[in-house]
């Protein structure tokens, strides 16, 4: 029975994010090791091991390593998690096949491409015959490293990520096809000069862009065909946008494939990004909804993209104009977690709110709440992995002195505070504490789009804020200093054409 090796090390870098990405921020995602006999919440194996062993593979499993989008990684985290995984691979030889989750925007100290380091170590090591690939994220920035040194890579093509496992199946098959020789796969990508925004996939002209993907995946010598929509708080040489085909044995129709596709999504770019309107808009056009709940995404502090999450802007806002019947998820404040729970449920007493981590911060409120919810281990779903909030407090801002004991849903503004930094997901992170976020009339997510999933069915109506934060919607006001921006749109309004002229 042939066997591929399986293991995960991933994070998305904000190389401006002050927060480095050190052995916390992966012991509070997900750190399991290969001798660890139970994955525990997140075992991205389990969901394509039946189909590994209906075509007769045994996965052997490595080590599951993740982390919360946040800046660099220390040079020595890193080096000593690269280590880690190579070593289970060497323990495990000999494999048939080799499949990784990755990222795709790794940073970590000396290294700009820690996916291109890993997948160079590992082809090192397995030689140039035994076929290996990853699944990365459509935020990635993908190199030429890693197109040299993979034999296929496979990328989301949904923002929100509704398809992980649905891509690690993809994964599975073109690697095992090609380790039973039925297939022998080529990649070619076509490099657009285009610095990454925000493209939905839930809406047009991106969702017709999908579909034709998925449309040429049905010829049967097209194997896969993804667009990597770039991460743009990556400062690195070859951040930017890539459409990538993967033909069986013919490169020709993958460099047609890539090329075709790439110009058509240059071709819908103004269209296709989104463009969050401004924070004060947002809620003006909240309050005027006749019916709620209306959800506002706080994109500019979304820890998905590497911001702090303890921005108090929107709250500062909401308590200024007396906003009640409102919920916000989530300040990641565990200082003030642990006094909501030394304090208890019931308890209404002075608490310092968010605002810690600098500027793009503000400032710290300083409110009268009550505690009105605590949770140990607060979990969301994505895609079908779990995602640990940790222990979480929600509190009732009162607005008004005279109902400070008043804790009924429509009063105040009831705000998430959470241990791990951790973007909200899912309703979850209001029901796991009590809160029933379909009687509120104004909910507010510090995310870009992963919430879309899960908020969209509850929501009358979803909005996006940005500006007020570290996550800037607008490319030209990033600080880069190791790219250079007259070769890339939005900088430039066509390089593509004047690329090739």
């Amino acid at each position: 029975m042939p066997k591929m090796f399986f293991g995960t090390l991933g994070t998305e870098t904000n190389t401006f994010s002050p927060i480095p990405t050190g052995w916390n921020a992966w012991e509070n995602f997900l750190l399991v090791r290969s001798r660890d006999e139970d994955p525990g919440r997140m075992d991205p194996v389990a969901y394509f091991r039946p189909v590994a062993e209906k075509r007769r593979w045994k996965i052997t499993r490595g080590l599951l390593a993740y982390a919360t989008p946040s800046g660099m990684t220390p040079k020595p985290v890193y080096e000593s998690l690269r280590n880690e995984l190579v070593s289970d691979l060497k323990a495990a030889m000999p494999v048939a096949g080799v499949m990784l989750l990755l990222h795709g925007a790794m940073v970590a100290g000396d290294y700009d491409d820690c996916e291109g380091d890993l997948l160079e170590h590992i082809r090192k090591l397995v030689g140039p015959d035994i076929p290996g690939g990853a699944v990365l994220d459509l935020h990635a920035n993908v190199s030429d490293q890693m197109l040299a040194q993979a034999s296929v890579l496979v990328g989301y093509k949904e923002y929100p990520h509704t398809d992980i496992y649905q891509r690690l199946e993809n994964l599975f098959h073109i690697v095992a096809d090609a380790a039973e020789g039925k297939t022998r796969p080529v990649m070619h990508s076509f490099d657009l000069p285009i610095i990454g925004g925000s493209y939905h996939t839930n809406r047009e002209p991106m969702r017709g862009l999908v579909r034709e993907m998925e449309d040429l995946e049905k010829q049967d010598a097209v194997l896969n065909v993804w667009l990597a929509h770039g991460f743009e708080y990556g400062d690195v040489p070859f951040l930017g946008v890539r459409m990538v085909a993967i033909t069986d044995n013919d490169p020709a129709l993958a460099k047609e494939i890539a090329e075709k596709m790439g110009r058509r999504f240059y071709a819908m770019r103004n269209e296709a990004v989104s463009r969050p309107d401004t924070m004060k808009n947002c809620l003006i056009r909240a309050i005027a909804a006749p019916k709620g709940p209306i959800t506002i995404a706080d994109t500019a502090d979304n820890a998905g993209g590497g911001a702090p999450s303890d921005s108090t802007f929107f709250l500062e806002e909401m308590m200024a104009r007396k906003i009640e019947n409102a919920g916000i998820a989530s300040i990641w404040d565990p200082v003030t977690v642990s006094i909501c729970e030394d304090a208890g449920r019931g308890a209404c007493l002075p608490l310092r709110i968010g605002g810690k981590l600098g500027p793009a911060s503000g400032n710290p409120m300083d409110v009268t709440a009550t505690v009105i919810g605590l949770a140990d281990n607060v979990r969301q779903e994505l895609g079908g992995s779990q995602m640990s909030m940790g222990r979480c407090a929600a509190v009732k801002i009162h607005l008004s002195e005279n109902r400070t004991r008043d804790t009924s849903p429509e009063c105040g503004i009831d705000v998430i505070l959470s241990q791990f930094r951790t973007q909200p997901v899912a309703p979850t992170i209001f029901t796991e504490l009590g809160i029933d976020p379909t009687r509120k009339k104004i909910l507010v997510v510090k995310s870009n789009q992963h919430f879309y999933a899960a908020f969209e069915p509850i929501s009358a109506d979803i909005l996006y804020a940005g500006g007020m934060g570290a996550l800037q919607s607008d490319m030209r006001s990033i600080p880069y200093k190791r790219v250079d921006t007259q070769r890339f749109w939005p900088f430039v309004e066509d390089p593509l054409t004047r690329k090739t002229e």
